[in-house]
């Protein structure tokens, strides 16, 4: 086997050498589909999970409609007491832009404050938190994907101030007997800083114990209620 693939990386590099004009090493199929941009930098391949108007695009937890509150400004509000809300579509690898934004009047500390969660397939978490100023512990402050990784920075503006996140997700992969042969990946800007450079997902991210690795499919987006008055909006998504 390994005389067999010595031989073959020789042929491959005989092939290569043996290229006399440019166009030997040209590959023209497949052609990249053409998207564009509009003015607010939205794909034109992306979900827009919220417009500023309606949340048609999500729900609660148990299937009945969102509860959380929309604003004058164009932007969503957690609801204390309604609970999380989710996609109605499943996701799986994606790419996906949020902005959100904690409360303007400071109140509470550590955890306390301006707390809410982005869950990636409702499971694995990327910490939203008012961590301006405000110690908590590191791999559960913003851009922490919690209790598994450390951002690394601080990239928070001051509280009250609109803040960004983009994630580039791969998601973990599980066979027909359920075991994972595949590890998630994640990537995550915060406000256009790279805070965590294409880690590999431990499991679940969990309040309490160790990361957990049941097999699962695509599934939702998840926006955690923690009882703080967080906003959200321009939410867009493009599968991968």
């Amino acid at each position: 086997m390994r005389i067999f693939l010595i031989s073959l990386y020789f042929f491959s590099t005989l092939i290569i050498l043996d290229a006399q004009k440019p166009e030997d090493t040209e590959v023209w199929e497949p052609e990249p589909k053409q998207i564009s941009l509009d003015i607010t930098n939205v794909p034109s391949d992306a979900i827009r999970l919220f417009d500023g108007r309606s949340l048609e695009h999500w729900t609660s937890e148990d299937g009945a409609p969102a509860q959380w509150l929309i604003q004058e400004d164009g932007s969503f509000q957690v609801k204390p007491g309604a609970g999380a809300i989710e996609t109605k579509e499943a996701f799986g690898d994606c790419q996906l832009h949020i902005e959100w934004k904690s409360p303007e009047i400071i109140k509470g500390e550590g955890q306390g404050r301006g707390n809410s969660g982005l869950f990636l397939q409702k499971r694995y978490e990327v910490q939203i938190l008012d961590s301006y100023k405000n110690r908590t512990y590191s791999n559960g402050q913003a851009g922490s994907v919690y209790k598994q990784y450390i951002p690394l920075v601080n990239a928070m503006r001051p509280s009250g101030q609109w803040q960004t996140y983009d994630v580039i997700f791969k998601a973990p992969v599980f066979n027909e007997k359920g075991e994972k042969t595949e590890s998630g990946q994640l990537t995550v800007l915060h406000n256009g800083v790279v805070i965590q450079n294409n880690i590999t997902l431990l499991g679940t991210s969990e309040y309490i114990g160790p990361p957990k690795n049941m097999p699962h499919r695509e599934a939702p987006i998840m926006l955690q209620d923690h009882g703080d008055l967080v906003s959200f909006r321009n939410i867009w998504v493009r599968r991968l």
